[in-house]
């Protein structure tokens, strides 16, 4: 296959033309050492994130790994769904570093190192947990905003805190701080959703004090403060003054960065143009693309399509198109990927009717072609000892929850696993849903004689038909490469991890400005 330069790769990076590179090895070695601009994309489920993160099958992709063969698999794999321009860094990881350029550790470090660099540039004001608490043990006029999703506010948040995901907070904002007085908080676990949230609130010229909470969650739990847990408290909707002034407000920002509106006549345009990738990303609350969306969009919340470019746009270049009916949270999403580099991006305004969560497209699977067993057929063959099942999903959910006996496996690895687990009977190979397994299934009859069926609807279909799942990692058939784990997510050290977590973003400026390929920029 065509071997790409450790140089010619860093030319093509900075040349700011259309190109995807995607490390193919699992997520915990990935975070140990990468390149700053690749995409994560373990082979093991490349299947099911490739369309979404490449959809252009003629994008120039380079691949990369640790020389360990997952290169010539994933180049094979692409071939036959249809990449017509697929290339290897030639010396992989090692040779990147060979050849002098830097590489980093962490995930989302392209958006964790803008958040850094626009606290730096803008002199984002920020307030110490300490100093938080003892304004709200003496009751102080202020309000909390919590610029994360839901269900990590859910798990831990900041006493009086209100969830206003990062794009939400200027839309509603003026509802909850009528006051000028008002000292408005922002927070997320971190720094990079406390920054970019006071920011946006500060660009659009919010009359109150705004800061963010230094370091957020782990600040205030360093600080030896208790966080909360289950909170449910939401920011409203928008009155009809409150509209008005987000929409004025995110329209002067937009303006000030360049941003485009477009109509679905240009959209359709756009999606006609082969020459170029165009993602399409409808960037409101979850629960209201749910309700109604533009067929094709992906749901990527605001706050979050900035925290994390790269786990949705896996191609460098592209154009990218940005749907919200009150434009609010469009016009700030839009505002900062326009400040992270990103050039060609538009904002629509469209109402859509598809409704649910589209299931995302998967290459090389055909359900019909599998060769499966029911949940109730599995639990006979167990009950007589006559199946092994190996799971692959991925660790985090195996230990939180999986087939009594299961084995946890990684796919790329199945033949490490094979060697370690006592088969018996039929091998019932299992995953979230039930796709990963049914992809693997020919994978592992190619590797060992006994026969080898997969779980239809996977373990989801398990638990469905009213079975149980137990929890823990006693059963594991391969070390957990496949999970970078966040701090509170340890079970040991954690106060040491958020620590470490915490220096190592601040440090990612410097070590963006050493790498030189970035075109961050300021809000002109």
């Amino acid at each position: 296959m065509k071997q790409v330069s450790p140089t010619e790769l860093r030319t093509a990076i900075v040349s700011g033309g259309e190109i995807a590179l995607l490390d193919l090895r699992e997520e915990l070695p990935f975070s140990e050492r990468h390149l700053l601009h690749a995409r994560s994309l373990p082979l093991s489920r490349l299947e099911l994130r490739v369309a979404a993160l490449v959809p252009r099958r003629a994008t120039r992709i380079v691949l990369c790994d640790d020389g360990d063969g997952l290169v010539a698999k994933g180049a094979r794999r692409l071939a036959v769904f249809g990449y017509s321009d697929v290339a290897a860094l030639d010396g992989g990881v090692a040779g990147w570093e060979k050849a002098g350029f830097p590489l980093f550790s962490g995930v989302n470090v392209p958006s964790k190192a803008f958040g850094e660099f626009v606290e730096h540039t803008n002199g984002t004001p920020s307030i110490a947990a300490e100093e938080l608490h003892r304004l709200i043990e003496e009751r102080h006029k202020l309000v909390v905003l919590d610029s994360r999703p839901f269900d990590e506010f859910q798990r831990v948040s900041i006493p009086t805190g209100i969830d206003t995901p990062g794009a939400e907070l200027v839309l509603r904002a003026r509802d909850l701080v009528p006051d000028p007085e008002t000292l408005v908080v922002v927070n997320c676990a971190g720094r990079t959703r406390s920054i970019i949230g006071a920011q946006s609130l500060i660009n659009a010229g919010l009359p109150n004090r705004v800061v963010a909470l230094r370091n957020g969650t782990m600040g205030w739990s360093l600080a030896g403060y208790a966080p909360d847990h289950g909170q449910d408290r939401r920011a409203p909707l928008p009155s009809p003054a409150g509209l008005a002034w987000a929409r004025a407000a995110a329209a002067r920002v937009a303006q000030r960065c360049e941003v485009a509106r477009i109509d679905v006549a240009a959209l359709a345009r756009f999606r006609e143009d082969v020459a170029r990738t165009t993602y399409l990303f409808d960037v409101r609350d979850p629960a209201e693309y749910a309700a109604g969306h533009l067929p094709g969009a992906v749901s990527a919340p605001g706050g979050q399509l900035v925290q994390a470019t790269d786990q949705y746009v896996g191609t460098l270049g592209a154009r990218l198109v940005l749907v919200d009916p009150l434009e609010v949270r469009a016009l700030m999403t839009a505002s900062w990927l326009k400040q992270m580099g990103w050039n060609d991006v538009f904002v629509l305004a469209a109402e859509g009717r598809e409704t649910g969560q589209p299931r995302p497209a998967v290459p090389g699977y055909d359900p019909d072609a599998a060769p499966g067993i029911d949940a109730g057929a599995l639990a006979a063959l167990l009950a007589r000892d006559a199946a092994t099942v190996i799971d692959l999903a991925n660790s985090r959910t195996f230990r939180d929850g999986h087939i009594e006996g299961a084995w946890f496996a990684i796919r790329a690895r199945l033949d490490r696993a094979l060697a370690r687990v006592p088969l018996r009977g039929t091998l019932v190979l299992t995953s979230e849903d039930g796709v990963l397994a049914a992809l693997a299934a020919p994978e592992a009859q190619a590797l060992t004689p006994t026969p080898v069926r997969c779980l239809a609807g996977g373990t989801a279909a398990w638990v469905a038909s009213g079975r149980g799942l137990v929890k823990g990692a006693d059963t594991m058939a391969d070390e957990p490469i496949d999970v970078w784990l966040k701090a509170y997510e340890r079970s040991t050290g954690v106060r040491a991890a958020m620590e470490e977590y915490l220096a190592w973003e601040i440090d990612l400026l410097h070590r963006i400005e050493q790498d030189g390929t970035c075109r961050f920029r300021t809000l002109s």
